[in-house]
């Protein structure tokens, strides 16, 4: 007896996260030999003690049978479900005891404090039979083929939580294709409901879906498991969960050697993992993912890279050079080195293979997928535009975007606005990677103001234009020819378009640009001026852009006719008052662009009274 209580304490005294499954089964082992040897002793209720102890033997040998299973296992094993019965089944067996030992003694007055009915020997025993069917489940689970279904008593309330043990369960422990099965069933379980991926987390299910990703014991399982944790990975918290089980180098891993369809699911988990959490962003650079990425989405491109010559190249020569060289694939140039990105890229001659003997269909998946990956990952990171820009990433960026359309296009046009998004903050990127003597540089503005100029879909002029405006203060004053095809956009029927170039040539015309001035001269010869009368008039969504627009204007050339006659003054007068309520950082911006334009507006006097805005 002394032996059982000690072994009893020990089994409580260790902390439940550290004990092994031997060890939360010695306890109510313990207590069912403790529940046998009082209804033996019962003095009172001998009939009903004797068939509580028969439940309680039962039980005690599927517990025993449960620890030699789960010994002898050569599979993982998952405990999860076995702590929380265990739990249970300890709870009950305390009650059982409690009950048989007060009918251990006899005498009347005994018999008063100790009454027992027929009610509690019935809820007890309703109790041990919920015991004895959710260890019979337990123990189906080393032998049923495929997952169990069946529900324990345990969750006879909520069938989800077995099902997602069984598929767990099936995953730590079941052959291959029962373990693809399962990892299905769970992607479906989490697509679409915040409740059910919840649950799959709080059960464990993140580390044995990567184990089944990491070990490639076949294409569909890696499959299964990269489709069921991109389901699960939709808010930041689950995400840092991965991150924090040591999932994104396994994850990154795989990504560098599996098939290509493998390729293209954990390209879209790695794109939907940045997208929710910066931590994972940040780990996924660290893990060089960005290298792969590139790799992959060029690895059908052949980058021509001019040989070095004597006299300066302009940035229209060499766009024309790639462009006569990719209508003419058949014939190879000779006084070219033609630089194929799988010379840098991770994959395995066998790798190369499989790769070409896929569709056309499948190459454009894992393309499309790598270049979100890469949007999702260059978004407010600095790491990440610095890997882009210091492999050829930007070559092959603006080389996708001559040659592509649909979402590869978009992927590839939303990146690069990225990457000049972080630039526009951080001058030491912008003049690494977008220095105007750069080959790449000058191929991705070439491929910007095409699409400007030649795309009509506003969802990818958009972009464009955004990547413009932040790339505003590399270009020099002599660099005129994209003003224009900005000028142009602000009559565009789209407003949006309007408004993001209104937005762009506002950060040509700025103060913060040193050539602000020469921008704004440009931009009213180039015929600004009406146009963004015009936009200020037929719409309120663009007032904003437009009026900080007018005001750098007015600031910069505040003696150009064209801003008188399309009557700036005035304008800015009529709409400061209400712009600047909203908006009261621009209270200075508009009384120096007012007072200025006062000095030049015929009519205008200095000392005339301004309104107060």
């Amino acid at each position: 007896m002394a032996a059982a209580a000690a072994a009893a304490a020990t089994a409580t005294a260790a902390p439940e996260e550290e004990r092994t499954i031997q060890e939360e089964l010695s306890l109510p082992i313990i207590l069912a030999d403790r529940v046998s040897k009082s209804a033996q002793e019962a003095e009172s209720s001998k009939f009903e003690c004797s068939e509580l102890a028969k439940q309680v033997d039962r039980l005690s040998q599927m517990l025993r049978t449960f620890v030699r299973l789960s010994t002898n296992s050569t599979s993982t094993f998952y405990d999860r479900p076995v702590r929380r019965i265990c739990c249970d089944i300890t709870k009950t067996l305390e009650r059982a005891l409690s009950l048989t030992r007060k009918c251990r003694h006899s005498g009347p007055l005994r018999h008063l404090f100790s009454i027992t009915t027929t009610a509690d020997f019935r809820k007890v025993s309703n109790l041990l039979e919920s015991s004895i069917g959710d260890m019979r489940w337990l123990l189906s689970l080393f032998d049923s083929d495929g997952a169990n279904l069946s529900l324990p008593p345990i969750a006879s309330n909520d069938p989800i939580l077995a099902w997602v043990w069984s598929y767990i369960s099936t995953i730590h422990m079941g052959p291959l294709k029962d373990r693809v099965d399962a990892a299905n069933e769970l992607a479906s379980l989490a697509k679409d409901n915040d409740r059910n991926k919840k649950m799959i987390v709080e059960e464990g299910g993140i580390s044995p879906l990567l184990k089944l990703l990491k070990e490639g014991a076949s294409p569909e399982a890696q499959i299964a498991a990269a489709n069921t944790l991109y389901n699960i990975a939709t808010d930041e918290e689950r995400v840092r969960l991965i991150v924090d089980v040591m999932g994104i180098p396994i994850i990154v891993a795989v990504l560098g050697e599996a098939q290509m369809k493998v390729q293209i699911v954990v390209a879209n988990l790695v794109a939907r993992m940045a997208e929710m959490d910066s931590v994972a962003r940040e780990e996924f650079v660290r893990e060089n993912v960005t290298r792969k990425l590139v790799s992959l989405l060029s690895a059908d491109l052949v980058l021509e890279v001019a040989k070095p010559q004597a006299a300066k190249t302009s940035i229209h020569s060499i766009v024309q050079m790639n462009k006569e060289m990719t209508d003419n694939k058949s014939m190879r140039n000779p006084k070219l080195l033609s630089v194929h990105t799988s010379s840098f890229s991770d994959g395995s001659s066998r790798g190369r293979k499989e790769r070409e003997a896929e569709s056309p269909e499948v190459k454009l998946k894992l393309q499309v997928s790598c270049a979100e990956a890469l949007w999702k990952l260059s978004k407010g990171s600095l790491a990440t535009s610095r890997k882009i820009t210091e492999t050829r990433g930007l070559l092959c960026l603006a080389k996708i975007i001559e040659r592509e359309s649909g979402d590869l296009q978009f992927n590839c046009l939303m990146t690069i606005m990225e990457i000049t998004a972080v630039a526009e903050s951080n001058a030491d990127l912008r003049r690494a990677a977008f220095k105007t003597n750069s080959p790449a540089a000058k191929a991705v503005l070439d491929q910007l103001l095409r699409v400007i100029q030649e795309e009509s879909s506003p969802k990818l002029q958009i972009p464009a234009i955004k990547s413009i405006g932040c790339l505003a203060r590399t270009f020099p004053a002599r660099e005129t020819r994209i003003i224009g095809p900005l000028v142009d956009k602000l009559s565009n029927s789209n407003v949006e378009v309007a408004m993001e170039a209104a937005n762009a040539l506002g950060k040509f015309a700025s103060p913060e640009n040193f050539n602000g001035s020469e921008h704004s001269k440009a931009i009213i010869e180039f015929g600004g001026v009406p146009p963004l009368m015009k936009l200020l008039r037929s719409n309120d969504q663009a007032q904003v852009p437009g009026l900080v627009l007018l005001c750098y204007l007015a600031l910069n050339a505040g003696n150009s006719k064209a801003l008188e006659q399309a009557r700036a003054l005035n304008a800015l007068e009529g709409a400061a008052r209400s712009v600047v309520t909203q908006h009261p950082d621009l209270r200075e911006l508009f009384a120096k662009a007012i007072h200025h334009l006062t000095l030049y507006q015929a009519g205008g006097h200095p000392h005339r009274q301004t309104f107060a805005l």
